[in-house]
C-alpha cells in the first residue's frame, strides 16, 4: 500500500464517510484541504460507461473552459508557410513541420500541446508511437487538427483542455488551481461535464457518466453528484 501523510490520512477521515455530494459543497470542502504552500492542480476523474476494447465507444475531445486552467500551457505547431506565421502571431511555443518532427524523434517535446494543419499529417503521422502514449498526437476529433491554426492556438493558450479515456474507460482532467474561487472551479468542472456528456458514444449503453471525483494535488477524492 502506497504510504500516505498523516496530513492526507486526517483530510481523508473528513470524507471518508460522506455520501455523493452537490458539486458547489464538494468544491468548499476541497478548497478547505488547502494546506500546503503550493497553489496544487484541482482536477475531475470520471468512470464512464464505455466499453475502451470497442473503438466506436472511445471517447476523446477537448472544451474550452470558462476560466482556463491557471497555467502556462506550451503550444507547439505543425504548420508552414502562411499558416505558421499565423500560428506565431496567435502565440504558439513552437512552430515546424519536418525540423519539429526531427526534434520530437530526437526526445525534445517540451510543450503541453501539439496542433496540426491537415496538410501536415503526413510529417505527423509516423510520430504517432511517441507522441500518441503521451496524449500529445494531433487528432480531428479532439479539434488538435484543424485548418484554423490561429484559433486553435489562442483557445488552447487559454487553456483549452483536450482529453481521452484511458483503458479502464476513466477520463482525467485538470480544471483550474486551488486558488481558484468557488463559482471559477464550479462553472469550469459544469462546462467539463457538460461536452462530456455531448459526445456519449451511440453504441455506449446505460449509464454513461458512472462517478465523479474531484481532488487536488495533494488532497484525497470526493465524490459528487454526476
Amino acid at each position: 500500500m502506497a504510504y500516505r501523510s498523516k496530513r492526507y490520512r486526517a483530510l481523508t477521515g473528513k470524507v471518508k464517510d460522506t455520501a455523493l455530494m452537490a458539486l458547489p459543497e464538494a468544491v468548499k470542502i476541497l478548497k478547505g484541504f488547502n494546506t500546503t504552500k503550493f497553489n496544487q492542480t484541482v482536477e475531475v476523474s470520471t468512470h464512464l460507461g464505455i466499453d475502451p476494447r470497442q473503438s466506436d465507444q472511445n471517447v476523446r475531445g477537448s472544451v474550452a473552459l470558462p476560466h482556463g486552467i491557471g497555467k502556462d500551457v506550451r503550444v507547439a505547431v505543425f504548420a508552414q508557410g502562411d499558416n505558421a506565421e499565423k500560428a506565431r502571431a496567435a502565440g504558439a511555443d513552437i512552430v515546424g513541420a519536418d525540423d519539429l518532427a526531427q526534434q520530437i524523434k530526437g526526445g525534445t517535446m517540451d510543450f503541453d500541446v501539439a496542433l496540426a494543419t491537415p496538410d501536415m499529417m503526413g510529417v505527423v503521422g509516423p510520430l504517432g508511437r511517441v507522441l500518441g502514449p503521451r496524449g500529445l498526437m494531433p487528432s480531428p476529433r479532439s479539434g488538435t487538427v484543424t485548418t484554423d491554426i490561429a484559433s486553435a492556438v489562442r483557445e488552447f493558450k487559454a487553456g483549452k483542455i483536450e482529453f481521452r479515456n484511458d483503458k479502464g474507460g476513466n477520463v482525467a482532467v485538470p480544471v483550474g488551481k486551488i486558488n481558484f474561487s468557488e463559482d471559477q472551479l464550479v462553472e469550469n468542472i459544469v462546462a467539463f461535464l457538460a461536452y462530456l456528456r455531448t459526445i456519449k458514444p451511440a453504441t455506449s449503453k446505460g449509464t454513461y457518466i458512472q462517478t465523479v471525483t474531484i481532488s487536488a494535488t495533494m488532497s484525497p477524492g470526493i465524490r459528487v453528484s454526476a
